[in-house]
């Protein structure tokens, strides 16, 4: 299918900060996404609003009533997300309750509309985590022969982040994808994660890991010769800001509880092409890998995590999603994509 616009919708503001999910969903309406990826925690949010609170049962009735929204604004729900720290658990208790969740997320997949599910790489301390990559395999082979099981089938789709701790490059996922060989488990290629990981250091001073750009190019080289298209089942493109100073005790974002690429990441992602803003990471020269070289087309997502989700001004979704859809008209024209819709009215008087 051509590229279809998509968003997370904590990406328009986060729930925590007053900002309900229909607002949101009005916004990614107006300005043009085709899609979302569903945040847990906005479901959560929708539930948590019931009579009862955020039962089960309740959280059921709340996927029913999003599927309902989203249809009303002709938004499809891409996935639901994230089922995070799952593979490789050393707590084999905590792995079987992790399947327990599961189990019922395929009950949520299905009254949402949804036949995918998201998995980011763990980012459980190592001590946590088993070292043998067999054993991830072994959970994320189990996950998706659950999903084959399923009526209909339910997807996987696999993101390393650029600080989990045992899979943190996308040569990891796609290993691990492969390994899996399972038709229902596929790959999410994140722009950010890619580059944050070979190219952006936010703890150095520069910003950057020292020989960065060969590794972006050695790294966009095994993924043109590598990488199956037809496991790549949606791809994420953002950027994010150069930090004036090294993220490290004493700079606003740090977390001693954090890696400095996951703090980096929460406060600092930005869209596509704002420069302006200080974005700094080589996504138009993975991207143009991805869409150009790869050949991919598909849902696009503009993942955001920024600090400005948190903001309770009450502008902050209008603005979030005006931002994103005037980076999604940047990057159709750069790359040359071919789109499901024209950009809209809304979109070209605002570039």
């Amino acid at each position: 299918m051509p590229c279809r616009l998509g968003i997370t919708s904590m990406s328009l503001g986060r729930s925590s900060a007053g900002h309900s999910l229909v607002h949101k969903l009005d916004m990614a309406q107006l300005y043009g996404y085709r899609g979302i990826e569903l945040f847990y925690e906005d479901l959560f949010d929708v539930a948590q609003q019931l009579p009862g609170g955020a039962t089960p049962n309740n959280e059921l009735h709340a996927a029913h009533i999003v599927n309902k929204l989203c249809k009303e604004r002709g938004l499809a729900i891409i996935c639901l997300q994230p089922f995070a720290h799952f593979e490789g658990l050393l707590d084999r208790r905590a792995h079987l309750q992790r399947l327990e969740q599961l189990a019922f997320w395929f009950q949520l997949a299905r009254a949402l509309g949804t036949d995918m599910v998201q998995i980011p790489s763990s980012f459980l301390p190592a001590s946590e985590l088993a070292e043998d990559p067999r054993v991830a395999v072994a959970d994320l082979r189990k996950v998706a022969d659950m999903g084959l099981q399923q009526q209909p089938p339910v997807r996987f789709v696999y993101e390393a982040l650029c600080w989990g701790t045992r899979c943190d490059h996308w040569e990891q996922s796609w290993e691990l994808v492969q390994a899996v060989d399972r038709p229902n488990f596929g790959l999410c290629l994140d722009t950010f994660n890619i580059a944050g990981r070979i190219y952006a250091d936010p703890a150095s001073p520069t910003g950057c890991t020292p020989n960065g750009e060969q590794a972006v190019r050695e790294s966009i080289a095994r993924l043109l010769t590598t990488v199956d298209l037809r496991k790549v089942f949606y791809v994420q493109v953002v950027d994010a800001e150069r930090l004036t100073e090294p993220l490290g005790p004493g700079h606003a974002f740090y977390d001693p509880e954090q890696p400095a690429r996951m703090s980096w990441s929460r406060n600092c992602r930005l869209f596509y092409g704002e420069w302006d803003r200080g974005a700094y990471l080589p996504v138009a020269q993975i991207a143009r890998a991805i869409f150009q070289g790869l050949g991919f087309e598909g849902w696009v997502s503009m993942e955001l995590f920024n600090r400005r989700m948190s903001d309770t001004d009450e502008m902050v979704p209008q603005e979030l999603a005006s931002r994103g859809a005037v980076a999604w008209a940047k990057l159709v024209k750069d790359m040359k994509l071919r789109v499901e819709v024209p950009v809209t009215g809304l979109v070209t008087a605002s570039l």
